[in-house]
């Protein structure tokens, strides 16, 4: 045992005496113009080191610089900036005064890819002909990353595309490792923070840089986000996902395929892609097997006049960010007139402001401002509904036009989906054509206008029951009785009515509804915004009287006059019973008399009962 550690201790000696005495012969900085050079003549770009060059002997040997700056060619600013720059070195070469790095790492660093970094071509640089199939030597591959190893520690990447806002991610972490043939592995890390918002990222990925500048490929095994702040859940949006990125250089085309991401309880598949012209290209094929949005969306701010009633998902008090002030002046939904897109979206279950819809698809087109949306469509519980529609924000005012079809839906998950505190239910179809300047729920009760076709049926209106309040309104006036109703809706099998909105004012007009107890005509409005009423029917109860006779025959008949007014979460009533049931009387009793009259008009008694009925 002595002899081996003896050994060992020799070994240690000897190795850091070959260190020693390397560090003593070879002048780091006798590298510095040869590095220079290398860099200029694979690339182009500029290679800048302040400071002297000096050796890092463990636990790697290196060599360690101070700032360093890489800039492009004709570049106004430097592409990457470093506090500090760490080159591993391999030891056997530098005994022949050879420089072989296997490693690169960074501290500190800025990375500015933004056009003040971009290089500039030189006015009489040649122009590489269009669709050259010839293979590329080694002198037009352009900027190829031949170092084994690359690590990115504690740096900074601002990003900006033309004049677009500048994105700054902070906190980078990057390993990169590659092998002979250009194929690489990434570790990637960073943050970025925007707009009261935070995003952290981090992914694994392997690379093929082997056609690199006119193509790269990345096959994304692990992605992993988190993003909190203002405008988003309260919990935030996170997921994970892989996918596989392609850039295309000469097309500047980046296309995502195999698209497998989850956010939250929300999962994606599909692909994607982009062109970076002037402007970006989209074309979208996703597909969602659940949609969440109630947990990828803000919560939806709840409506002064439900005097503190919220819906569920729609409880959570949520940070909202400040209006830039560069955007106040800019119309809403400005961001679609920057690019096109060609979009198609199917999902299996989508959940929104409580309600379920199955078997969702959507196509719509974006051309500069003007989006398409020529389909629309879902099924929400045993019905279905459609809403293709455009919106177009190429002028100061945006203009939004909506043709809803619905069949068989249930009113009362709308109603309390938009927090209308109407107690009302049953299947509605509506076929309708609405337009306005933005599209959202409370913009459409204050500033939409429109008409629509409206039927409703097996519908229940919770707080009155008309059949009651007539039959109770004759009882007390009349000696006619009614079976005993307990319940307190108005129930119709059908109803039919003409609607039409115009700035919050919603009018119905042509109400018709009927049941085996009731018929009822009539019309109304309602104030959507101050939440009234004030609507006016004409009910005749055809059913629940007690007994046989002349009134009843008439009141079965005759249509009661019935005016329902006031807030919606109390209505108030007012009947015309005594009205019809005295007009009922003096009919009766002209009826009579003029039959009396009939019978003596020889006497003088029916020749002034005649006289009189006639004045009447």
């Amino acid at each position: 045992m002595r002899r081996v550690l003896t050994t060992l201790m020799i070994l240690l000696v000897v190795l850091v005496a070959g260190l020693s005495a390397l560090v003593l012969l070879v002048n780091p900085n006798d590298f510095r113009a040869y590095m220079v050079r290398q860099v200029e003549a694979r690339s182009g770009y500029e290679l800048k080191l302040d400071g002297p060059l000096r050796w890092h002997v463990w636990p790697q040997l290196s060599i360690l610089s101070g700032r360093m700056s890489l800039t492009a060619p004709g570049a106004a600013q430097p592409l990457v900036t470093a506090d500090n720059m760490r080159l591993d070195v391999a030891l056997i070469p530098l005994l022949s005064h050879q420089l072989q790095v296997e490693q690169v790492m960074l501290k500190g660093a800025v990375i500015q890819l933004t056009p003040q970094t971009e290089a500039v071509r030189q006015a009489d640089a040649p122009v590489e002909p269009h669709e050259n199939t010839l293979p590329d030597v080694p002198s037009d591959a352009g900027w190829s990353f031949d170092i084994g190893s690359l690590k990115v520690a504690d740096s900074v990447l601002v990003f900006q595309h033309e004049d677009d806002e500048q994105i700054t991610v902070r906190n980078i972490n990057l390993r990169m490792e590659q092998d002979a043939s250009h194929h690489a592995t990434v570790e990637f890390s960073g943050r970025i923070n925007r707009n009261q918002r935070d995003l952290n990222l981090s992914m694994n990925a392997n690379v093929n840089a082997s056609d690199y500048p006119h193509q790269l490929t990345a096959d994304i095994q692990q992605l992993n986000w988190q993003l909190t702040g203002a405008d988003l859940p309260t919990k935030g949006i996170a997921g994970q996902g892989t996918m596989q990125a392609v850039w295309h250089e000469e097309r500047k085309q980046l296309e995502l395929n195999a698209l497998n991401l989850q956010a939250n309880d929300s999962t994606l598949k599909g692909q994607a892609s982009v062109t970076l012209d002037e402007k970006p290209k989209w074309v979208l094929d996703l597909q969602f097997d659940r949609l969440n949005l109630e947990n990828l969306l803000p919560s939806q701010p709840v409506n002064a006049a439900d005097e503190g009633v919220t819906q569920v998902g729609q409880s959570q008090v949520t940070q909202t960010r400040p209006v830039i002030s560069s955007n106040l002046d800019r119309p809403d939904y400005n961001g679609l007139r920057g690019f096109t897109a060609d979009i198609l979206l199917k999902a299996n279950s989508v959940r929104w402001r409580g309600i379920d819809f199955t078997d969702v698809s959507s196509q719509m087109f974006n051309h500069n401002g003007l989006l398409v949306i020529s389909e629309l469509s879902g099924k929400m519980g045993a019905g279905n509904l459609s809403l293709p529609g455009t919106l177009d924000v190429r002028k100061d005012v945006a203009s939004a036009a909506f043709q809803p079809r619905l069949e068989n839906v249930e009113i009362g998950t709308i109603l309390k989906a938009f927090n209308y505190p109407i107690a009302l239910t049953g299947q509605l179809s509506l076929a309708g054509d609405f337009s306005g300047t933005k599209i959202d729920a409370d913009a459409f009760r204050r500033s939409w206008q429109g008409r629509a076709h409206v039927e409703l049926n097996d519908s229940r209106m919770e707080g009155l029951n008309f059949q009651q309040l007539v039959q109770q309104a004759v009882e007390r006036s009349s000696s006619v009785k009614a079976k005993e109703n307990y319940d307190s809706a108005t129930r119709l099998d059908s109803f039919t009515s003409e609607l039409a909105l115009d700035n919050g004012q919603l009018s119905l007009d042509e109400m018709q509804g009927t049941s085996s107890l009731l018929a009822l005509t009539g019309n109304g409005a309602l104030d959507l915004v101050k939440e009234t009423a004030d609507t006016r029917f004409n009910v005749r109860v055809k059913a629940g009287w007690e007994g046989e006779g002349q009134l009843v025959e008439f009141l079965k008949e005759t249509p009661i006059p019935l005016r329902v007014y006031g807030k919606w979460q109390a209505l108030n009533y007012s009947l015309q019973v005594d009205q019809i049931l005295r007009k009922h009387l003096q009919d009766e009793a002209k009826r009579r008399l003029n039959d009396w009259a009939d019978r003596n008009k020889e006497s003088q008694s029916g020749k002034d009962v005649k006289k009189l009925l006639d004045k009447l």
